[in-house]
């Protein structure tokens, strides 16, 4: 297996791999110089200790078994180092009850090479990683100096200084970098000379020394086996030699070929080079603004927007460009590069363009017109500026990155209310609290690959489903858990304490959202991307208040049941409002009432809605009949005296009790004499005989609780 070493060409660049892979070098010469002092401290203790020779050795040749446990990140399991030291420890369990051990050869042959490997080898890389570091300080603050020069001509001056200053800073970071690096290389081929030259002295000591050992140490087994040993740490040392003539003649060509990179703005005397305008792949560091809005309070409600720059290292992948900080490592889980989306290339309308700043050179921003966003970022130099704006529009010509679903024209996102306005169609179905507690509150998050559209399809054919709906902006505070569920008491208590416990952190940042109410349950929606946030289900908000002197606060309890356990758990929610609370907690009480008698209208027994409605259709005709009998008793009590003697010569029937007509009078008057010819007890039961399942499809039913 070959020597892992750390790559020089990367040193310059300083990428967020390169630190990752530095890192387990620096762990791994952390561990080496621990493992070590403990070799030195047991040969030590032989040198002092005569009488506890045997221990002493015991404990050597345990420390040189404890090898293969200590899980150097860039030993393998089964390496020949591994294999020769328990090899070792085996014959030093042999020694140690008949050895005795002289000074003066313990310090030639084993204590000299382990002193100065720990000495000038290990202490070497302790110091050049400190130097390490402060070079690395030295070169950002240097760089953020740089980069902060405004574009005025009057600052010349001040930008020649700051340019020859991160020349030299620059330098000297490639530099302490490369000798750091170099001194990381050669101490994983001194490991295996360093530890494996005390041992073989300590035999040596032994054999010269002691001729009673002779059965113990003079075997030819042992002879063989340690001119092997010899001949490899010979063979390690010319590798060694041979590498370090090959990286001494490598530190001065990269030197060299990186020297029109020291400085961030080529010099007038130096070859122009023309940006790589065909690019579809690159990396580097770049500095990102980022913003953050602050809430000035009074009536207005200002919000103040503070801008920050922070350098980030930037890579395209699969048409995605990504964003990583330095210090961030591949993950050990997933052994995937660590970092974040910062944009899809492959959204319609992307475009990568330069930009104007007040108060920054070579800055180029991206658009995203679907996601309503510009990316502003700033490149070191104006070939550096032209290679990413090129990079970024060749790959969105290409859109070489395919999602996992099929590509074609999206469906263009209904239109949602962004204030609040109600949405309530007397028409619809409604649905159930018990159907609208089906689904628990999880948010919907997937940043790489996630559609909006989706999302809004989705919210609409809920929302048509609903009979009522409105929607209102609201700002989450926080949410605690409670005893109970329910208390106007406990929610403002629960309000108190969040506010005070927001002052007492100084978290002043709010997220925003859209709280949609409808007859079918609650929901939040992100109101820049309409995806869905969470869901409460109607059925598990138990009680809702509004604070008496704040206006704008409120909550509600939410009631959750984990699986497989016995008894509920309770949370207020606390959320902040641009209008009055009290229309907020109104809608939840109107949706919540809505979808109460919904579920009861649908627990009703098959057939008494039929009943009902036929019912109320008979008293319908009865309360007709009723008013057309009185209109005619009143015509009568108004006639003429004159008609009244008319009136007494009327035909009547022979039991007087019906009235008869004549052709004329039957022409004349039509409907309505006939109508009042009618008896009572024909005219209800021709009132039952008429159809009354027409009248259910255009009427609705009143559920029994509001009757």
């Amino acid at each position: 297996m070959g020597i892992e070493k750390l790559h020089l060409e990367d040193a310059l660049e300083d990428s967020p791999q390169t630190r990752s892979l530095l890192s387990v070098f620096e762990k791994d010469a952390m561990t080496l110089k621990k493992y070590t002092t403990g070799l030195h401290n047991c040969c030590q203790r032989i040198m002092k200790a005569q009488n506890e020779l045997c221990a002493a050795t015991q404990s050597l040749s345990q420390h040189l078994r404890d090898f293969e446990i200590q899980k150097f990140p860039l030993e393998s399991d089964d390496s020949v180092l591994s294999s020769t030291l328990k090899q070792f420890s085996s014959y030093l369990d042999d020694v140690s009850s008949i050895q005795q051990v002289l000074s003066a050869q313990f310090s030639e042959t084993m204590m000299y090479p382990l002193s100065r490997f720990l000495q000038a080898d290990l202490e070497e890389v302790t110091t050049l990683c400190e130097m390490y570091q402060i070079a690395s300080n030295e070169h950002d603050s240097a760089m953020n100096r740089y980069m902060r020069l405004p574009k005025k001509k009057e600052s010349e001056r001040q930008k020649s200084e700051y340019n020859e200053e991160l020349y030299l800073m620059r330098k000297k970071f490639h530099q302490t970098s490369l000798h750091y690096y170099s001194s990381l290389n050669a101490l994983q081929y001194k490991r295996k000379c360093s530890l494996l030259e005390p041992v073989m002295g300590y035999l040596h000591a032994q054999r010269a020394f002691f001729q009673m050992g002779q059965d113990a140490v003079g075997k030819k087994e042992i002879e063989d086996f340690l001119n092997n040993i010899s001949t490899s740490v010979q063979g390690v040392q010319q590798e060694l030699q041979t590498e370090t003539k090959k990286t001494v003649e490598l530190i001065d060509s990269l030197e060299q070929q990186s020297a029109h990179l020291y400085h961030a703005e080529p010099m007038v005397d130096m070859p122009y080079i023309p940006p790589n305008t065909t690019l579809t792949q690159k990396a580097g560091y770049l500095y990102v603004r980022r913003g953050k809005h602050f809430h000035v309070p009074g009536p207005i409600g200002k919000q103040l927007i503070a801008t920050k720059w922070e350098r980030c290292f930037f890579f395209t992948v699969g048409g995605n460009l990504m964003s990583q900080a330095r210090d961030e490592v591949i993950s050990t889980n997933t052994k995937k590069l660590a970092g974040s989306l910062v944009l899809d290339l492959n959204e319609p309308g992307v475009l990568a363009e330069p930009h104007e700043s007040d108060d920054r050179r070579f800055v180029f921003q991206i658009v995203s017109p679907k996601n309503k966003r510009n990316v502003v970022l700033q490149a070191e130099n104006e070939r550096e500026k032209d290679e990413w704006i090129c990079t970024l529009n060749n790959i969105v010509r290409e859109s070489g990155y395919v999602k996992g679903k099929g590509g074609g024209p999206q469906a263009k996102p209904k239109e949602r209310t962004s204030s609040s306005s109600s949405m309530s169609k007397p028409g619809s179905g409604s649905v159930s609290p018990d159907q609208a507690s089906i689904s628990s509150p999880e948010p919907r998050i997937n940043p790489f690959d996630q559609s909006a559209n989706e999302v809004l399809d989705t919210l609409d054919s809920a929302i048509d489903n609903s009979t009522f709906v409105e929607s209102f902006v609201v700002r989450f505070l926080g949410s605690m858990e409670v005893t109970t569920d329910r208390g106007e008491k406990l929610v403002h208590e629960t309000m108190r304490q969040i506010m005070a416990a927001r002052a007492i952190h100084n978290v002043f940042k709010m997220t925003e959202s859209r709280l949609v109410v409808s007859s079918e349950a609650m929901r939040l929606i992100d109101p820049a991307t309409n995806t869905l946030r969470t869901t409460f289900a109607l059925a598990d908000i138990s009680f809702w208040a509004a604070h008496p002197e704040n206006t704008r606060l409120f909550g509600f309890i939410t009631r959750t049941k984990p699986p497989g356990a016995t008894n509920s758990t309770f949370s207020c929610h606390v959320f902040e409002c641009n209008i009055s609370a009290e229309e907020i907690c109104q809608a939840i009480g109107t949706a919540t009432k809505l979808a109460f008698q919904a579920l009861m209208q649908r627990k009703l027994p098959p057939g008494v809605g039929k009943e009902k409605k036929a019912m109320e259709k008979i008293q319908q005709v009865k309360t007709r009949e009723k008013n057309i009998l009185l209109q005619n008793i009143q015509q009568l009590e108004d006639a003429p005296e004159d008609e009244e003697d008319s009136l007494h010569n009327l035909p009547l029937s022979p039991d007087g009790k019906y009235l008869v007509l004549t052709a004329a009078d039957e022409s004349e008057d039509g409907m309505e004499s006939g109508d009042l010819s009618q008896p009572m007890e024909k005219l209800t039961v021709e009132s039952m005989q008429q159809p009354i399942s027409d009248s259910f499809d255009t009427e609705d039913v009143e559920p029994e609780s509001e009757a």
